[in-house]
């Protein structure tokens, strides 16, 4: 029973890891928000999601204009505006003043980063079968194997996501970068970094609580 319970909690820690290093889920890191914003509620905003690839950038900035929309807040992706490549800072300032935003989210996908992860050793039991011509029987052997602890490098994705309000000469009001490990498709971490978002601008009252 003891050598069937260490093969048994050997492959449990197996899994463990790979649950631990293959599905982890993105995360929000160096979230900073402005103390002295005390203004309502932003209500009208634009999406630019900085992005050479046309669909990724679509695929973004409708994602967060789909979030902002279900917090009371009219956002308008960028690409609707400027279809052919994402506006530059003139561009902006211009279309915030003729349309009336009064905040702009900023999605920008910054280097991947490398994340060191160390796996603990552990011993399992291995199970082998022979014949024993003498006995005419098959007699099975158990040995045990330690397994190294090892350090293994998984490539972080990270994004930054800046929200600004326009009322007066303009400002950074929140701040954060958004942190997952690969290999994760886009359409499972599209909608949790959204969400991740979503919550804290909520919690510091940069937008509203849902409608």
């Amino acid at each position: 029973m003891k050598r069937i319970r260490l093969f048994v909690d050997g492959w449990l820690l197996c899994v463990l890891i790979v649950l631990i290093v293959g599905c982890a889920s993105s995360e929000l890191v160096d979230i900073w928000s402005d103390p002295t914003f005390q203004a309502p509620p932003l209500n009208k905003m634009l999406v630019i999601s900085v992005s050479q690839n046309p669909a990724q950038r679509r695929l973004w900035e409708d994602a967060f204009s789909s979030g902002l929309s279900i917090h009371a807040v009219s956002a308008t992706p960028s690409y609707r505006l400027f279809p052919e490549e994402v506006p530059d800072t003139n561009q902006v300032i211009q279309t915030v003043q003729s349309n009336g935003f009064d905040g702009i989210l900023i999605l920008r996908r910054l280097p991947p980063e490398a994340n060191p992860q160390y796996a603990e050793g552990y011993v399992t039991t291995e199970q082998s079968s022979r014949y024993d011509r003498r006995g005419q029987r098959f007699v099975t052997y158990y040995r045990d194997v330690a397994r190294a602890s090892y350090i293994d490098s998984q490539k972080v994705d990270i994004r930054s996501i800046d929200v600004w309000a326009t009322r007066s000469e303009g400002q950074m009001i929140w701040s954060a970068t958004s942190e997952t490990p690969e290999p994760n498709t886009l359409q499972e971490v599209r909608p949790e970094i959204v969400k991740l978002v979503m919550t804290e601008l909520k919690n510091q009252k940069i937008i509203a609580s849902k409608r």
